[in-house]
């Protein structure tokens, strides 16, 4: 007994050593400015080699996986104080009621249905072509799984009877539903009396503010923590742990290209009334700036100039829709993703998911993606409410953070296209899209930079 503590005491240093240099290699390039994508998949292919390695001398990991259980508490800590700030600043930012009932309506129902939508066909390409195949982790140790609640608890669960005790327990849905009752209420004294409400907007800006560099911390954080996790599950499974990914990357790119083809084109074509194939070449630059930079604030300019000059719409739209889509529109991030990861999470750790989990995936995919505007890293965030929510294993983020900067072109490409498709259909219902224009070749060399 004692020899196996004294083993294990010296494999844990051993591990812990060769971890502390290989952090040290990823802390090194941070510091010459290696891009986050970058390092995180550095990060990635340190701890499958690392993992292997212990799992071939039988080493023991322990201690290394304590670094890992160190940054899956990180992320728990910011999701619910995040969402609950986020979604309240993000409604009361519209100060113009009359224009928030006119256009703001339309254009967040779009992007919130849209986003429902883009759930929806992830689940049905996740269940269809499960991504992590036949392979399985034993789930965290001190983990329970949720019990699977029936439709009307899932109802009941939704109203907030309680919001601080619901928010110490981490349930995430009720805290949500609160946040908008405070938003609307905000919104609406501020109609009346805007000096009544003025104190409170300046303290949830500055909250934004705040939690927005806590989210920064946390996410410099992420290549460490993958580098923890991904060598945890390595040391246990060996190469076996390759195996989903690529899958992975394959589900999330059909899901995202189903949804771009069939959605998009469906409802330019049968709601705007609009050739669709006419507005992919149209809508090219757009696609083509997102896919690349992966950023939709970066091609926000783009598409302000591709709404307005190449699809006919008014600028009056545009400047409204164009620059709320770059903040709040997620159906690739907010969409897709989360409920793909939420399958993904599920099977790796054999836990049964419900039709009522399904209907919540889709819900909380749609709320969530309210509270994520503007937030560095939408797509962790949005996956980690949603793992959340399910009452899912945090610690299955590990694989998937690995491979999202491959993914994460193409739903940036497909966050940025669903904003100038919301900006026609507004427009088209409001009778301020051009058509001639839309329809004219004149503007289709239409000089664009994205400087």
């Amino acid at each position: 007994m004692e020899n196996n503590l004294v083993t294990a005491f010296q494999d844990n240093w051993i591990t812990l050593g060769v971890s502390a240099v290989l952090l040290a290699l990823l802390y090194f390039m941070a510091k010459k400015r290696v891009g986050f994508g970058t390092r995180v998949l550095v990060a990635l292919g340190l701890g499958l080699v690392a993992g292997v390695i212990f799992n071939n001398f039988q080493l023991k990991f322990e201690g290394v996986g304590t670094i890992g259980s160190i940054y899956v508490s990180l992320i728990r800590m910011i999701v619910i104080p995040l969402v609950f700030v986020l979604v309240i600043n993000s409604i009361i930012s519209i100060t113009n009621i009359a224009f928030l009932k006119k256009i703001g309506i339309k254009t967040v129902a779009w992007f919130l249905g849209t986003t429902g939508v883009a759930a929806i066909i992830g689940l049905l390409v996740a269940l269809a072509i499960n991504p992590a195949g036949t392979f399985e982790a034993s789930q965290p140790e001190g983990f329970e799984a949720r019990e699977v609640p029936s439709f009307f608890q899932v109802i009941l669960d939704l109203v907030p009877s309680n919001p601080v005790n619901e928010a110490a327990t981490g349930k995430v849905l009720p805290v949500l539903i609160f946040a908008l009752f405070i938003a609307i209420a905000i919104v609406k004294v501020g109609s009346k009396k805007p000096e009544a409400v003025q104190p409170v907007k300046a303290l949830f800006a500055s909250l934004t503010e705040v939690l927005h560099q806590v989210v920064k911390f946390v996410l410099r954080f992420t290549p460490y923590g993958v580098y923890a996790l991904i060598a945890v599950m390595a040391a246990k499974y060996g190469l076996e742990t390759l195996k989903p990914l690529a899958t992975l990357i394959l589900v999330s790119y059909i899901a995202l290209i189903i949804h771009f083809v069939f959605v998009f084109g469906g409802l330019v074509a049968f709601v705007g009334k609009l050739n669709p194939l006419r507005f992919f070449k149209k809508a090219y630059p757009t696609v083509a700036v997102g896919f690349t930079t992966r950023s939709s604030y970066a091609t926000l300019p783009i598409n302000l100039e591709v709404i307005t000059k190449r699809l006919g719409v008014s600028p009056r739209i545009a400047s409204f829709v164009a620059p709320l889509g770059a903040t709040m529109n997620f159906n690739g991030c907010g969409g897709i993703w989360p409920a793909i990861v939420s399958v993904f999470v599920a099977s790796v750790y054999g836990i049964h998911l419900s039709f009522t989990d399904y209907i919540l995936i889709v819900a909380v995919s749609i709320i969530s993606s309210i509270g994520v505007a503007g937030v560095p890293g939408p797509a962790s965030i949005s996956t980690t409410v949603v793992l959340t929510a399910l009452g899912l294993p945090l610690e299955g983020l590990a694989m998937v953070v690995a491979v999202e900067s491959l993914i994460d072109m193409g739903r940036t490409a497909v966050n940025a296209t669903g904003t100038t498709v919301t900006a026609v259909l507004v427009a088209n219902s409001e009778g301020e899209l051009d058509r001639e224009v839309f329809n004219s070749n004149d503007n289709d060399e239409l000089e664009l930079n994205p400087a």
